[in-house]
């Protein structure tokens, strides 16, 4: 009797369905590419009138995503209530789904990375992300606030033109706002102000960040009465010298802030971060406690698992002035932009300092090619644009504008285009992979 060799497990690719957030600062409608995505992805009708600000592809509870067939069937079936989450489907096979290596480091129930999309109309809290030990700790202490004990390095790649605010401007720069802003003064006071005026470089890294911490944090501790006088005396200001210069960019923003924030300490402390603007396919990194704000545009948003945001401005949600302005490094000078490298004529890809993540940007004329070797560790794959085919080993199967695919570790797949076809991937960061 001949012996029956065992079945060997296949890798199946999996279609998912993935929640939406609908943020008040969301672009609204059609103009949200978050809602052109999620309307795809879900099979529904798009509110003109809704903002869509983010869609979340993970396992995070606050945004958990579902797989809607066992084998990436078709593209319009629905989940239904006995759906599994995509956390549940790993946990049950978490070295096969996640690799070896992903579960040592992190476990075996989440991704180690959230991807998402990210629609902005008008600008996100002035936060930072604590690190890992401060993560713990708030979470411990205040768990309705801080959702999860993990930390939150991130990266933004643009997908339209993408402004934020990024960390601290130098102390030159510094100087030099405290020169043009009188309000500022009128907020910190003259003794303050003439602590930054004699400190320079030559007293050490130290020196610098502690006067910068001083002055930032008096400004964002000022009581709420005192700097609703201040934003309306700089905003009719501004107005008025508008009439006789042009403003620079900053006081212009200033301005578009004030309008969107009234009376909010956000808007002056917008003067004191670096003013980053981003082309399509440039990303930034944020490390765990930098200050910044999202302002405007469309980006695929990458970050470790977590949920926890600490913010002090420019937000009618729970602020912990606090707590940020102690958590800062109060590094100062521009971000570093990534532009990326290229893996082949159609990849690019982003590999941030953070073990946790890396994205890929697919982008296929019509009628091209590509492969996505095997790796070990798991990857999502987002269609943001057009339509293709997607072959791994379980068939050729169609992809269109909002699918979302999870591929365990180990899944070879290539790619065919059959219009210009942009996808984006969030994996683990390959060189942690490869260590």
């Amino acid at each position: 009797m001949e012996m029956q060799q065992p079945k060997q497990r296949q890798r199946s690719v999996q279609r998912l369905r993935c929640s939406v957030m609908n943020y008040d600062w969301g672009k609204k409608g059609r103009d949200s590419v978050v809602g052109r995505l999620c309307a795809s992805n879900s099979h529904s009708e798009i509110d003109l009138e809704k903002p869509y600000a983010e869609m979340w592809m993970g396992t995070h509870d606050s945004g958990p995503s579902f797989l809607i067939d066992q084998d990436l069937n078709n593209n319009n079936s629905t989940t239904t209530g006995s759906s599994p989450s995509l956390r549940d489907w790993v946990s049950n096979n978490p070295k096969d789904m996640l690799g070896h290596k992903v579960v040592q480091k992190w476990g075996s129930s989440d991704l180690p990375f959230l991807f998402k999309v990210q629609s902005v109309a008008k600008a996100l809290s002035i936060q930072a992300h604590p690190d890992k030990e401060l993560a713990k700790a708030l979470h411990k202490s205040m768990p309705d606030i801080y959702k999860d004990d993990n930390y939150k390095p991130e990266m933004a790649l643009a997908l339209t033109y993408f402004q934020a605010l990024c960390g601290f401007i130098t102390l030159e720069e510094l100087k030099k706002v405290i020169g043009n802003v009188p309000e500022i003064v009128e907020l910190v006071g003259s003794e303050i102000e003439n602590q930054v005026l004699r400190t320079t470089k030559e007293d050490g890294e130290d020196k610098v960040k502690s006067v910068i911490r001083l002055i930032f944090t008096q400004l964002m501790s000022t009581n709420k009465e005192i700097i609703t006088a201040v934003t309306t005396k700089l905003k009719s200001r501004l107005q008025t010298e508008s009439q006789v210069r042009q403003l620079t960019e900053k006081e212009q923003l200033v301005l578009q802030l004030e309008k969107q924030y009234p009376n909010d300490v956000g808007v002056i402390s917008a003067f004191f971060l670096n003013y980053v603007k981003l082309n399509p396919g440039e990303a930034l990194c944020l490390g765990a406690n930098e200050p910044h704000a999202y302002i405007s545009g469309d980006c695929i948003e990458c970050m470790a698992t977590s949920d926890n945001v600490v913010r002090a401005g420019l937000t009618p949600k729970h602020r912990d002035i606090k707590t940020l302005c102690s958590m800062l490094t109060y590094k100062q000078g521009l971000p570093e932009i990534l532009r990326g490298v290229a893996v082949n004529p159609h990849v690019t890809r982003y590999i941030p300092p953070f073990e946790e993540f890396e994205v890929d940007r697919f982008h296929l004329p019509h009628g091209e090619s590509t492969e996505f070797p095997a790796v070990p560790g798991p990857s999502i794959f987002v269609v943001t644009f057009g339509k293709g085919t997607i072959c791994t080993s379980n068939g050729d199967h169609a992809i269109i504008q909002g699918d979302v695919l999870f591929a365990p570790a180990h899944t070879e797949i290539s790619i065919t285009s059959a219009s210009e076809l942009h996808i984006y991937r969030a994996g683990v960061n390959s060189t942690f992979l490869a260590s």
